[in-house]
């Protein structure tokens, strides 16, 4: 029986999600469905990329040959065989990295919420860069840190920085990889200046890189890692290299947080599909992806230098703009007098959409930013979408 008069339920929220918001992309992306929409607006990688036979034909190997193992739960800490695939292609950078220090996780995303769940407790000082991936201020903000900014230049994150600011950290959370949102690669210097800095003060260094294998012109540049296996904590993700539907990510750290991150995911989820995982071992294990990647590679390089040529021939004086040398996006610098978010209601009233670069910044944003992101869109509507913006920008010069 139904009750009589019910009274409505008051939902009483806990307090850490009371500031929680809706990803800016994710809300973007829901007007970027139409299709007389140019967006530059989601990280996507581009559905020319995805291996469909090669996904096809695993699938129908493994439920054929390991349907039952397949389709049963898995261990928390992910299937064997990847692990021991993932612990082999990061040793070669010169670490040693055991299998048992990698953790399967259902995207790397979910591995940020890990980390912030096993390291962060309300308060604590949490150092990003600026500005920093909003999928991981968001991941963080649940636990409610006190975050430190760490600031940037053209060439990314500034290491001789970090002293001043993260004493008693609990973690510094990078992006040395074509960043997202900027685009921007650390140097060499640069790293081994960061992995120091971060030693001598004893505070974990979060490495994630899921867009390291996409470098246009040259070999990735060695992982951070490599230099510190005790003190970085290494993410990686199948999202940027396979496809992102299979949600399949990973992190690699030492023993003593590897195993509080295990404990952690059992609340979680208990495991990542054991089947998603048996497919994309039989795909890669035979080296499909050393053949794979080059073509992924040079088709972003390729729409990445149709971007920049755009942005050169149609966007005014006073309006910069990073160049890639890798990866998925290119950061915008209009005039300081131009709010690029306000910018995108106009834009999409043209039928262009890009993402603001406000909600990059942990603490203090700079709303003349936006991110563009070139790796989905063919060349011709490149070229459109980019003059159509470059127009409007004109009219606020």
């Amino acid at each position: 029986m139904k009750p009589e008069n019910p009274a409505p339920i008051q939902w009483h929220f806990a307090q850490r999600v009371q500031q929680l918001q809706s990803s800016v992309i994710r809300e973007i992306l829901k007007i970027t469905v139409r299709p007389e929409v140019i967006s530059f607006a989601g990280g996507l990688p581009s559905p020319a990329t995805f291996p469909v036979a090669q996904m096809q034909a695993a699938f129908d190997a493994v439920l054929s040959r390991q349907g039952k193992v397949a389709l049963q739960y898995g261990p928390t800490d992910g299937y064997g065989p990847l692990r021991e695939w993932v612990a082999d292609r990061l040793s070669r950078g010169g670490a040693k990295i055991l299998p048992e220090q990698v953790l399967m996780t259902s995207g790397s995303q979910q591995a940020l919420d890990l980390l912030a769940k096993v390291l962060v407790d309300e308060g604590s000082k949490v150092l990003v860069e600026t500005p920093s991936y909003l999928g991981a201020l968001q991941a963080f903000s649940v636990y409610q840190p006190q975050y430190m900014s760490i600031p940037t230049d053209e060439d990314g994150l500034i290491p001789e920085a970090v002293p001043a600011i993260g004493q008693d950290a609990r973690l510094l959370y990078a992006l040395p990889n074509f960043q997202n949102p900027t685009g921007r690669t650390l140097s060499v210097e640069r790293r081994a200046a960061l992995v120091e800095a971060c030693a001598r003060l004893g505070v974990p260094l979060i490495e994630d890189d899921p867009y390291g294998e996409l470098s246009y012109r040259a070999a990735p540049l060695p992982r951070m890692i490599s230099m510190n296996p005790q003190g970085v904590v290494y993410m990686g993700s199948f999202s940027k290299v396979l496809t992102p539907g299979i949600r399949l990510g990973y992190v690699v750290a030492p023993l003593p947080l590897v195993q509080k991150l295990e404990q952690a995911k059992q609340a979680a989820d208990l495991h990542t599909s054991q089947l998603t995982q048996m497919v994309v071992y039989e795909v890669i294990k035979d080296g499909f992806l050393d053949q794979h990647i080059p073509t992924i590679r040079k088709l972003y390089a390729e729409q990445c230098q149709v971007m920049d040529a755009a942005l050169t021939e149609h966007f005014p004086a006073g309006v910069t703009w990073t160049k890639p040398e890798g990866g998925m996006f290119t950061w915008v610098t209009l005039p300081k007098h131009i709010d690029s978010m306000k910018l995108l209601d106009e834009a999409i009233a043209q039928n262009v959409a890009f993402v603001p670069g406000a909600p990059f910044y942990a603490n203090v944003p700079e709303s003349n930013t936006l991110r563009l992101s070139f790796v989905t869109v063919p060349p011709e509507k490149i070229r459109e979408g980019i003059a159509r913006l470059g127009a409007l920008i004109k009219t606020k010069v």
